[in-house]
Parts: C-alpha cells; sequence; structure tokens
C-alpha cells in the first residue's frame, strides 16, 4: 500500500479533506494513491506538518515495519508520552551496537516499540534465510529456531548467545551482564578456541 493512501486511512482523513487542506482537485489525491502521478514535492512540506511523517513515506510502497513506524508517529503525537528513563540495548542492524532505548511512561507507546522490534528481527532473520537458494546452514536455522521455541527461558541459552555475540565480535568486549558471565565466556572461549575449525 502506498504511504499516502496508509496514512489517510490511518489517520482517518477523507480524500477531499486533503484536497482542500492542498488547495487541490480530489482527482489529484486519486492519482497520487493510484500511483499514476507522484506527489509534487512542494506538498510534501504540507503532508509532514499535518501528519507529523517524513516526507520519504507518502510516496513509496509501505514495508510492515514503516506501517509499525508510522502508527508509533501517531501514537507519540496523539499521548505524548514522557521518557521515563533510557535503557541500553543491542541493536541489530548494519552496524552492531548498544544504543540507548527510550522507555515511556505510556504502556502503548512501549508495546508498539516492541512490536516494531520484533518486526525488525523478524526481517532480520528472514533476509538471513533468503541469502541464498539453497542454504548450507539450513539445519542450523532450524535447530536454533527449535532451542529458541523449547528453550528461551533458560539461563545458560542466553549466557551462551552472549559468549558468542563475544566471541565473533558481535558485541562490543565492554558490554557485559557481570562477573559470573566473564567467567562463563573465559571457559567456553578455551573450548571454542579448541575447536575453531
Amino acid at each position: 500500500m502506498i504511504g499516502l493512501e496508509y496514512i489517510l486511512h490511518l489517520y482517518d482523513v477523507k480524500h477531499i479533506e486533503l484536497a482542500e487542506l492542498l488547495g487541490i482537485k480530489k482527482q489529484n489525491i486519486n492519482l497520487w494513491i493510484k500511483g499514476k502521478q507522484g506527489i509534487p514535492k512542494k506538498y510534501l512540506p504540507v503532508l509532514e506538518e499535518r501528519f507529523h511523517v517524513s516526507g520519504n513515506y507518502f510516496s513509496k510502497e509501505l514495508t510492515e515495519i514503516e506501517k509499525l513506524e508510522i502508527q508509533s508517529i501517531k501514537l507519540k503525537e496523539e499521548l505524548k508520552p514522557v521518557i521515563e528513563r533510557h535503557q541500553e540495548e543491542f541493536s541489530v542492524g548494519e552496524e552492531n551496537k548498544m544504543v540507548q532505548k527510550a522507555i515511556y511512561d505510556q504502556e502503548p507507546v512501549n508495546k508498539l516499540e516492541r512490536e516494531i522490534e520484533k518486526a525488525k528481527l523478524i526481517d532480520t532473520f528472514s533476509k538471513g534465510l533468503h541469502q541464498v537458494d539453497e542454504h548450507p546452514y539450513l539445519e542450523s536455522y532450524k535447530l536454533l529456531v527449535e532451542i529458541l521455541d523449547k528453550a528461551q527461558g533458560e539461563p545458560l541459552l542466553h549466557k551462551t548467545i552472549e559468549a558468542l555475540a563475544h566471541y565473533f565480535e558481535v558485541l562490543p568486549n565492554w558490554v557485559s551482564k557481570g562477573e559470573e558471565q566473564d567467567e562463563f565466556e573465559e571457559e567456553i572461549f578455551e573450548v571454542f578456541d579448541d575447536h575453531n575449525y
């Protein structure tokens, strides 16, 4: 779905209302939504101000993640949440790093932010799985899914994953859950080094 159509639906704005705001005919809005005409750049600042959404969202086909991001923008505009604190978290992406994530005083906002994070993880996992037709490590993906399904609450799993993240330099060395984790990693790294082919 094209961004403008999704945004108008989400904000419950009729085509005629937007046409009046922009001083154009309703048919122009229909042409933009159907992709028969691009949205002229001169209207983007008005759209951005009205919906508080970046102009790059309006003319493109939206992904599910982008739809959630727009919902988050709308919800934050409506609820005006206050940041209660920041929490340091690992960020998955082109540059894996630790980031300060805002925790809001409004649970609906925090819930939507978690949904965005989960959608991004699913997207990243899916892209990794679909990199090649016959994935050479498909069995490893299957095992990983089974382990996550059956043992995701097990401390040993989390300690081992964090150790692997340090071993393969996905997590910076200074990120640590404490002395117990550091000792665990020292011991497991010896095993990794002994069996690193």
